[in-house]
């Protein structure tokens, strides 16, 4: 799998750049000049120098520093949204797909209704009920990450009853029925990890779409809460002077996009070589 994900150029420069922003954001104390809260009143707007290298905003924290604590919020955010999404997604998958019958009936059309409405949508409507707005910044992430996993599931819900629906009537799944193995065994020796390819092309894919939402949400000014420095909403910061700074906003703006392009490309690339029909080509 690596080879071949290595051998596509898009691959695996979306790869490397996203090992970086994750090593920026694992060992961002270190790495960032600053405190992403250190103020600095006499210093705001300050020009890129040495001790600052991409300036200061408008109340003079230092913009680097931001950024890479900003790096470890999106990337927190998108990995706590996505293990809730692929454990409330893979057992209802599961469940409708193997069991199939007035279950899967069910599981389908609450997946149907919720796939209805557009997640950032619900999660808007939830977190407005929760009041987001007026909590702490770290329960304010909390909350965020709650409001896009409950509502983030369906998609893969729905991708994993169809793989199920389609393993489940396989040769080697008959063969251990036949043997007497129990359902669980049967799940998860043999239909499991012939989903975790799939499962991994989707969760890369749709963590790209976590990140865009979070910074949505936190530039509506309902998401991650201030001091803590979410891309969407130093963006939000920086509209008020995008005249005169017109910098401060390309900043974030660059950084939340090369981040979502390159999930993307990651899992375009990620499909193509675990993709068997691809190796036979």
């Amino acid at each position: 799998m690596w080879k071949r994900l290595l051998s596509n150029p898009l691959a695996a420069a979306s790869l490397f750049v996203l090992v970086f922003i994750v090593l920026c954001a694992v060992f961002a104390p270190l790495l960032a000049p600053r405190g992403f809260a250190a103020q600095d009143l006499y210093n705001k707007h300050a020009p890129p120098s040495v001790a600052h290298p991409f300036g200061t905003d408008d109340l003079g924290r230092d913009v680097l520093s931001r950024l890479i604590y900003g790096a470890r919020i999106s990337l927190s955010v998108a990995v706590s949204v996505e293990l809730f999404v692929v454990g409330i997604g893979l057992t209802v998958g599961l469940i409708a797909g193997y069991r199939g019958g007035w279950i899967d009936t069910v599981l389908m059309r609450i997946t149907d209704v919720m796939l209805a409405f557009p997640d950032v949508l619900l999660a808007i409507l939830l977190l407005g009920t929760l009041g987001t707005a007026d909590a702490s910044p770290a329960s304010s992430m909390t909350l965020v990450i709650i409001a896009l996993g409950v509502t983030g599931w369906p998609p893969l819900a729905r991708l994993v009853r169809g793989q199920v629906l389609s393993l489940r009537k396989r040769e080697f799944v008959e063969a251990a029925r036949s043997l007497g193995a129990t359902d669980s065994r049967i799940i998860l020796r043999h239909i499991l990890p012939n989903l975790l390819s799939p499962i991994l092309v989707a969760i890369t894919v749709d963590a790209a779409g976590v990140i865009l939402a979070e910074a949505s949400l936190s530039f509506l000014g309902i998401g991650v809460q201030r001091p803590f420095p979410s891309w969407g909403r130093m963006i939000n910061d920086a509209l008020e002077y995008y005249r005169s700074k017109p910098v401060m906003l390309v900043y974030p703006s660059v950084l939340l996009s090369v981040t979502v392009l390159a999930l993307n490309f990651l899992g375009d690339g990620l499909r193509d070589a675990l993709d068997p029909r691809s190796r036979k080509r």
